[in-house]
């Protein structure tokens, strides 16, 4: 009759683990790889963002996008590589903790990712069947990008 040492059970557990927290990162690698051309958020969702653009940016952000006399474009060269290469999550956080400008707090987390669907969609980047998502570390896996991978 054969007894297992102690070293192989643990030398056992060692691989096991080791097995998992590689698997485990290349799943995050894979979310990592996400970006704004993988049809990051749905056209129903952008259409709720139109609604809620009008009703909370367009004052100064203009009914257009274009920008204001303060205020930035939304839409266009300027405004797209201001992002490129930062995550869709970094967009969201600007959007949540300072617009609108004074008031914060006066548009929801969930309304703030719908008018985010809307920006993605008046910049041409594709809808897909997934609503993004309302949370900055959900969104810090998707990677702005102005040119299609």
């Amino acid at each position: 009759m054969r007894v297992r040492s102690s070293v192989t059970v643990v030398g056992a557990g060692a691989v096991a683990v080791a097995l998992a927290i590689c698997f485990a990162g290349t799943g995050l690698a894979a979310r990592q790889a996400q970006s704004v051309w993988d049809g990051v958020y749905t056209t129903e969702q952008a259409q709720r963002g139109a609604t809620f653009y009008q009703e909370s940016c367009a004052e100064c952000h203009g009914s257009e996008l274009a920008g204001g006399e303060l205020a930035p474009s939304m839409v266009g060269g300027e405004f797209v590589w201001n992002w490129n290469g930062l995550s869709v999550g970094d967009l969201f956080e600007r959007l949540r903790v300072s617009m609108p400008q004074g008031e914060p707090s006066s548009v929801s987390r969930q309304e703030k990712a719908d008018i985010l669907a809307f920006l993605l969609e008046a910049n041409e980047f594709p809808a897909g069947d997934t609503e993004l998502a309302n949370r900055t570390g959900m969104l810090a896996g998707i990677t702005f990008l102005v040119d299609k991978p």
